[in-house]
């Protein structure tokens, strides 16, 4: 790719998921003009971001609350009401509307592959195409870096071994025994569909929080905060579910009659036929399915990305989008950003501060 053209801009947005449009508007609205003073780049293949991805029985019904983008009320873009609408649908549609609306054109589908410094400048190669820009707003969230924790004897287990990422339908599951680990709502919505159809076994880590009454705007934030607190510190961040607790649903009633939701603490290793307990009881699976989580997807940026003792990064600004240590790359989709909740804000904030480090706003 040397002998290829190198294309100048002002500001590289890369990912077009909430965060990265929810940056591309405010860019736009602090007139800049897309495509000459900033790019987005997206790996995926059409407009949606992670949600494109999600297994066809999340529903809207099923699904944590769909927050606006800036500007665009998802309401609006409902075709059907019904809340048995697949969210892997309702949402790309919502985002496809939404970058006609506002004239965000994103490039696509483009992964960014290695970030790093030239003369004061950005270079960002692509698989197809080579950019170079003053600043970063990195939006590339969580879905394309999956966590599996390392157990002992995982490699001997001759069953499958999938991840949430990997879920399609329950009917896959029928006639195995699966063990679902990991206790937050996406493992509560697998585990409530594979139960229905085969025999299941649920481990976690932590004995599991469920939450009584509802998730609003305030438990929303102070949620956000706690997470926001850590990577002020340079601190790894959690995920702002594992500080909310399960919801009580209709579901998970439905669950405890059905004697589904008897936690097993987590096991020790994995065997050949199945996982194994320190105390030396042995349980068989076909499956075991992780439901373990996600972790920033940054390995682009490692050779710009300053990192803490531990793996953190220390987070500065209004909303903790600016990396500290490189004023010049904003992670918005990374700790208090990483849902929804604060996606929007999030995208706002970097847009005006890296202009502002950037000379490019009085």
């Amino acid at each position: 790719m040397a002998n290829k053209v190198r294309y100048k801009t002002k500001i590289a947005v890369i990912g077009a998921g909430q965060a990265g449009l929810s940056a591309a508007y405010h860019l736009k609205k602090l007139d800049l003009e897309i495509g000459r003073d900033f790019i987005i780049l997206d790996e995926a293949p059409h407009p949606g971001g992670a949600w494109q991805f999600r297994w066809p029985s999340l529903t809207l019904s099923t699904v944590n609350k769909i927050h606006d983008l800036p500007g665009m009320s998802f309401e609006e873009t409902l075709t059907d009401h019904e809340t048995s609408v697949r969210a892997s649908a309702a949402v790309p549609h919502y985002y496809d509307l939404y970058e006609k609306k506002f004239g965000i054109r994103v490039y696509r589908p483009l992964k960014v592959e290695n970030v790093y410094l030239h003369e004061e400048r950005f270079y960002i190669d692509s698989s197809k195409t080579l950019f170079s820009a003053a600043g970063i707003i990195n939006a590339t969230g969580t879905w394309e870096n999956p966590y599996i924790p390392d157990y002992p004897g995982a490699e001997l287990f001759q069953g499958e071994q999938l991840h949430t990422r990997d879920y399609k339908t329950a009917d896959h599951f029928k006639g195995k025994h699966v063990i679902v680990v990991g206790g937050g709502i996406s493992a509560i919505q697998l585990l409530d569909q594979i139960s229905k159809v085969t025999t299941t076994t649920w481990v976690t880590r932590r004995p599991p929080e469920f939450r009584e009454g509802p998730f609003d705007d305030v438990a929303g934030h102070n949620a956000v905060a706690m997470v926001e607190e850590r990577v002020r510190k340079g601190l790894l961040p959690l995920s702002v579910v594992s500080v909310t607790g399960l919801p009580v649903s209709p579901a998970v009633e439905d669950m405890e009659k059905r004697g589904v939701l008897k936690r097993i603490p987590m096991f020790s290793e994995i065997t050949k036929d199945g996982v194994k307990w320190d105390d030396g009881r042995e349980e068989k699976a076909d499956v075991i399915l992780w439901n373990t989580g996600f972790k920033s997807a940054l390995a682009h940026l490692d050779p710009v990305l300053p990192r803490e003792e531990g793996g953190g990064i220390l987070m500065a600004g209004r909303l903790a989008t600016k990396v500290a240590k490189e004023p010049r790359i904003h992670l918005v989709g990374y700790g208090p950003s990483a849902s929804t909740i604060g996606a929007n804000r999030a995208g706002g904030a970097a847009a005006r501060e890296l202009m502002k480090t950037l000379g490019m706003q009085s």
